[in-house]
């Protein structure tokens, strides 16, 4: 089995400096994320932007569909920031012959404590068991993009 992991940034992959949270996004950090796990997949990384969510456009969005159509592999992970995560995901459409998992954390993976570690362990775990179309992996649950959203006060994602 081969995943395709595509990166677009989010809070994942940021560094802060200071604390005043000024932030960039860095480097993508799944491929270390994955490492350290010690999986025994094959993967390949492509960096398709490093953006917060809030800063992704129509133009970025339809990018994401295009490298998700013309990728060869069936299952693909995609980070991305939280909070447009789901508009992102509902702009690919009815994928019918690809399994395609939205992924991405509330603390940025360089972090001591974050969430990243688990939400991407839990998107692989989902991306080899779900059937073909497109999911939201995120909080221990996987999410239909249709029928979910990102609830800001609890820092979680919910079902509609």
């Amino acid at each position: 089995m081969k995943i395709k992991i595509l990166t677009t940034g989010g809070t994942i992959d940021k560094i802060y400096f200071d604390q005043k949270s000024q932030f960039e996004v860095g480097d993508p950090q799944i491929e270390q994320l994955l490492s350290e796990a010690n999986i025994t997949f094959d993967f390949e990384v492509r960096q398709l932007m490093r953006k917060d969510s809030l800063e992704i456009t129509e133009a970025d969005r339809q990018l994401i569909k295009q490298a998700v159509a013309a990728e060869q592999a069936d299952k693909i992970l995609i980070t991305h920031g939280t909070d447009t995560m789901v508009e992102t995901a509902r702009s690919l459409g009815n994928i019918s012959d690809k399994t395609v998992v939205f992924v991405g954390s509330m603390q940025p993976a360089r972090l001591r404590v974050s969430d990243a570690f688990f939400n991407v362990g839990y998107a692989v775990a989902a991306l080899q068991l779900l059937p073909a179309g497109v999911y939201v992996a995120m909080n221990g649950r996987i999410f239909d993009p249709l029928k979910t959203h990102k609830n800001v006060a609890l820092n979680r994602f919910e079902p509609d």
